[in-house]
């Protein structure tokens, strides 16, 4: 009776049927439920990223179809425009009417330049547009020249012509970063989710996404560089009157070119009805 150890269950001890589930659950792994919360972030992050690739991959494609016909939408998306309507300055007797000649010989009023053509477009008429071209770039005093009827010649100015190669060299560069730039956002809409599943995957993804950004912004700063330089040399030119106009929607409205409020423009005329300045302690005006 006394020291009889008590028969062990056939179930095993407390202890090793603990340890026993324990070593189950270990070795089945997570279950799904637990796998979802874990990796919910970073689905919920996947998701925003492909989403805001989706967005940039639009905007590159109307970068990249731009001007290359008369469509609406396409038709305004544009580097940089060149008004060549009154072409010979109004200082020089009969401006206008040389100006006039000029576009009887087939010179244009308007040539809008895009990534991949330019066209000639003529205010109130028909509208040019050149064959798209890989690895295009504006070359003005060929584009300019050619609208011209045959023998007939416009004197460009000399500057430009120091920025022809440039002009090229760059011109390619950033045909060549915008195409690879909406190519690689485009896959990575797709590549960015398969990194929440493999973390092999997340290395290469975030490299493609380095280099998807690095194109874009080298291809934009590009852009803006080549066509500031070109507006500045033809609107520096004295004896031409060609205005040159990037494509941007900002204006300025000491210059006229853009009236700001509508309320200030409606009822009231410059000058007039205008309410007398305030001035002093309590608004008392000043004499």
């Amino acid at each position: 009776m006394f020291g009889r150890k008590p028969k062990a269950s056939a179930e095993g001890p407390a202890e090793d049927r603990r340890s026993d589930s324990d070593r189950t659950l270990t070795e089945s792994g997570p279950s799904n439920s637990q796998v979802k919360r874990a990796t919910r972030t970073r689905k919920t992050f996947s998701l925003i990223a492909s989403f805001l690739l989706l967005i940039s991959v639009i905007f590159l494609i109307l970068v990249e179809i731009g001007n290359i016909n008369d469509r609406p939408v396409i038709r305004s998306t544009w580097f940089i425009r060149l008004d060549l309507s009154e072409v010979v300055p109004l200082s020089v007797p009969n401006a206008q009417l040389i100006s006039s000649i000029a576009q009887t010989l087939g010179l244009k009023d308007d040539y809008y330049v895009g990534l991949w053509s330019y066209s000639g477009r003529n205010t109130g008429g028909t509208s040019e547009f050149s064959k798209p071209q890989t690895l295009y770039w504006f070359n003005p005093v060929e584009v300019i020249t050619s609208s011209l009827l045959s023998g007939a010649s416009i004197a460009l100015p000399a500057e430009i012509n120091n920025y022809l190669d440039l002009l090229r060299l760059a011109s390619h560069w950033m045909f060549g970063l915008f195409l690879g730039g909406v190519c690689l956002n485009f896959v990575l809409i797709f590549l960015i989710p398969l990194a929440v599943y493999s973390r092999w995957a997340a290395l290469p993804i975030a490299i493609l996404t380095f280099l998807g950004a690095l194109f874009t912004t080298v291809a934009s700063i590009l852009g803006t560089v080549i066509f500031l330089i070109l507006s500045r040399v033809f609107n520096s030119v004295d004896q031409l009157n060609i205005q040159a106009t990037i494509g941007v929607q900002m204006r300025d409205v000491k210059k006229g070119k853009k009236r700001g409020s509508k309320k200030a423009w409606e009822t009231e005329t410059v000058g007039v009805n205008e309410k007398p300045a305030r001035g002093g302690f309590m608004g008392r005006g000043r004499r």
